[in-house]
């Protein structure tokens, strides 16, 4: 058996295993968001291997699984292969009122060991370790909330959100992932319809965002380190960005030590975009890696 494959068997096992000790629990037939819950995918992450020839996971080129979200709240996660895909999907938790989902790294061991839930009524949740936390209220007000990384070298990552009117947030998270108080990054990101950026795509270590906007071009926003201005000035990629209905960013998916990014068109196909970890060229051309994906209402 190839250790793919072990990997695949021991996960689909232990979250069977969480799925069945959670039902039970709430005697509901779905785990409520609001309940402790036993330890799942995310923090049995941290104990995979690496392969011979794989790059180790880093803060900068992670590596997280993929998650997908149905309208009913049913979650499904995709372990990543190491060879540029995804194992079969595993059933994970119901989160019926769950919004927006962050997956985080929050000692940046490379590794994803949690996330964070934006509740619909605004709520903001933090999965770890088994148990959900309440962090914080209020996040209704934005329409958009990722984790890039760590922005200036922090010890923990920090949260971006975007406003209903534009304006882009700083949010750091602190140990036990608690969050500090909010920094403006910059006005009029909304006239993108898609952000996203886990790691770096530029060879520099510093976490990069990427950006499309209404007419379907590609910017990245390029890390700079800097707690006080964290992005450059914004790079055109490329345009026909909107033939994709989401772009999605788990780090490094190939295992080749440069983070990749992920879209997915209205077909319901999958894309990887290979980072190359070159200012000149960001991306190598898109390989579709999977098909169903329009099922889920969110993917993170």
């Amino acid at each position: 058996m190839t250790q793919s494959s072990r990997r695949a068997r021991a996960l689909s096992s232990a979250v069977a295993s969480a799925i069945a000790v959670a039902l039970t629990a709430v005697g509901a037939g779905a785990a409520r968001a609001d309940a402790p819950v036993p330890a799942g995918p995310a923090d049995r992450v941290a104990g995979t291997g690496v392969a011979a020839g794989q790059h180790k996971p880093t803060a900068t080129a992670p590596l997280f699984f993929l998650s997908g979200m149905l309208p009913s709240g049913q979650m499904y996660v995709y372990l990543p292969d190491g060879k540029g895909g995804f194992d079969d999907r595993s059933g994970a938790y119901v989160w019926p009122h769950l919004k927006y989902g962050v997956s985080i790294d929050p000692d940046l061991t490379g590794y994803q060991d949690g996330e964070y839930h934006v509740m619909d009524d605004g709520t903001v949740n933090l999965w770890r370790g088994g148990h959900v936390k309440k962090m914080a209220t209020g996040w209704g007000r934005y329409n958009a909330v990722f984790s890039p990384g760590t922005l200036s070298g922090a010890k923990h990552p920090d949260l971006l959100a975007r406003d209903k009117q534009g304006v882009l947030w700083r949010v750091p998270t602190k140990a036990g992932g608690s969050l500090s108080a909010r920094v403006e990054v910059g006005t009029g990101w909304d006239r993108y319809s898609q952000i996203t950026g886990q790691g770096d795509l530029t060879g520099d270590r510093e976490p990069d965002v990427v950006a499309r906007d209404k007419r379907g071009v590609l910017w990245l926003y390029k890390g700079t380190g800097d707690a006080r201005k964290p992005f450059a000035s914004r790079v055109r990629v490329g345009s026909g960005w909107n033939r994709y209905d989401k772009l999605v960013a788990t780090g490094d998916v190939d295992a080749d030590g440069h983070s990749d990014l992920l879209a997915r068109d209205p077909q319901g196909k999958l894309w990887l975009l290979k980072g190359t970890g070159r200012a000149a060229a960001f991306f190598k051309p898109r390989v579709t890696i999977g098909t169903g994906f329009n099922q889920y209402r969110a993917l993170f």
